[in-house]
């Protein structure tokens, strides 16, 4: 048992919230899995809404769930050059610790993609409320880091804004406050959520929630990583690696928001005009899978 201070209110806190047959469960564990418990009944009450039958939402969850931890544990240990693939579920008790969030984000995308090519579904569609269920997974999962007393940052220079523990100390070498990186995130993701859930029924074509999902959480990722003490960094560049990613994510999606909404006003006042890069984008490319196929029995 321990105790975490944050703006000045001291909080008894155990990462250990009960054992099981010898095995610790920790708070950590826990606050992940109801942040996904939480996302996947969104996706069940939203999912028709959105173009995307809910049976095909469950059963790719059952999917997507296990390989987007293992794809983010992956992520990890490829970017931390004190972990090994050796030590990858690192079993000792303790379960396996490190896990990046990008990673699982990638995993879930790549996962997705091949769960449409079996059910048929709207990849774009699938990716809109995944986004949204991401937002309220790590919203809520960021409360792990909390009790874990990790993805803080440096010294705020304030006696009272920011937040200190025993483990936080004695890994800086000084009570002085820190800035709650994780609750930065929190609230950044959950206030995200109520965004694109309202933007979700104002939607203008199929992917403008993924993209705006991009963006938003991309523009917060860039510069709260830089608060951050425990960043994975690209080699030996100094660069760290999620504020890069991130950086290059809103970007990327900014500027593909920005060209749709103005091939959309062209769409508007041309009717000769036809939409490739938004709803025709999914029918290009189950065409471009169907010729590939045809090819290959040939």
């Amino acid at each position: 048992m321990g105790s975490i201070t944050i703006f000045g209110i001291t909080i008894p806190v155990n990462p250990v919230a009960f054992s099981l047959f010898g095995w610790d469960i920790y708070w950590y564990g826990i606050l992940i899995a109801v942040g996904v418990l939480l996302a996947l009944f969104y996706g069940m009450k939203n999912g028709e809404r959105l173009g995307i039958n809910t049976n095909h939402i469950f059963d790719s969850f059952l999917v997507v769930l296990p390989l987007s931890i293992l794809s983010a544990r992956a992520y990890y240990i490829i970017f931390d050059p004190a972990s090994s693939f050796k030590d990858f579920f690192n079993f000792s008790g303790h379960g396996f610790r490190g896990l990046a969030i990008y990673g699982g984000v990638i995993g879930a995308a790549i996962t997705i993609f091949i769960m449409q090519r079996i059910y048929k579904f709207s990849l774009l569609a699938a990716l809109d409320i995944t986004s949204i269920g991401f937002l309220i997974g790590q919203g809520i999962g960021r409360w792990g880091n909390f009790v874990n007393q990790e993805a803080y940052g440096t010294f705020t220079g304030s006696d009272w804004f920011g937040m200190t523990g025993s483990k936080i100390a004695a890994e800086v070498g000084s009570n002085n406050l820190v800035h709650p990186c994780f609750l930065y995130e929190s609230l950044w993701c959950i206030l995200g959520f109520f965004v694109l859930h309202y933007l979700s029924k104002r939607r203008a074509y199929k992917g403008q929630i993924a993209l705006c999902y991009g963006a938003w959480y991309g523009f917060e990722r860039t510069f709260i990583e830089l608060l951050r003490t425990d960043s994975l960094m690209l080699g030996q560049s100094g660069i760290r690696v999620s504020s890069l990613l991130s950086a290059l994510l809103c970007i990327a999606c900014v500027g593909l928001l920005v060209v749709f909404k103005i091939k959309g006003k062209k769409h508007k006042n041309d009717s000769e005009y036809s939409p490739v890069f938004v709803d025709g984008f999914e029918e290009v490319i189950s065409q471009k899978a169907e010729d590939t196929e045809q090819k290959e029995v040939e």
